[in-house]
C-alpha cells in the first residue's frame, strides 16, 4: 500500500506561481512512477505531468508544457509540481498518483494504482 498526501494548493491570481507537494509513504518510493492529474468541476480528470522512478524522464500535457515542472526527491519521498504563469483555466483539484515503474501509458489515470485526496488550486483572472 502507498499513501499519498498533497499540499500547497491555494487561491492565486493569473500570472502567479504555486508549488504543489506530494508526500508518499508505505512502499519503496524510488520504485514508483509518479504523476499529477487535475479535475475541474464538471470535467473529466486529466493528465498534467509525470516523472520516472529516478527522475530522469518527465512528461507533460501540452496545456502546461513550458509552465509547469515536475520533480522528485527520492531521499525525502516527495514529488513536486512547480506551476508558473498560472491561468484561470488551471483552476482544478490537483491529485498526486503513483504506480508501477513502467513508463507506458503515463497519461492515463488507469495505470496508476494509488491516489491522494487532492489539493485545490484556484486561479482568479
Amino acid at each position: 500500500q502507498v499513501q499519498l498526501v498533497e499540499s500547497g494548493g491555494g487561491l492565486v491570481q493569473a500570472g502567479d506561481s504555486l508549488r504543489l507537494f506530494c508526500a508518499a509513504s508505505g512502499r519503496t518510493f524510488s520504485s514508483l512512477f509518479m504523476g499529477w492529474f487535475r479535475q475541474a468541476p464538471g470535467k473529466e480528470r486529466e493528465f498534467v505531468a509525470a516523472i520516472s522512478t529516478n527522475g530522469a524522464s518527465t512528461y507533460y500535457a501540452d496545456s502546461v508544457k513550458g509552465r509547469f515542472t515536475i520533480s522528485r526527491d527520492n531521499a525525502k519521498n516527495m514529488v513536486y509540481l512547480q506551476m508558473n504563469t498560472l491561468k484561470p483555466e488551471d483552476t482544478a483539484n490537483y491529485y498526486c498518483a503513483a504506480g508501477g515503474p513502467s513508463t507506458n501509458y503515463y497519461y492515463t489515470s488507469r495505470r496508476y494504482s494509488y491516489w491522494g485526496q487532492g489539493t485545490q488550486v484556484t486561479v482568479s483572472s
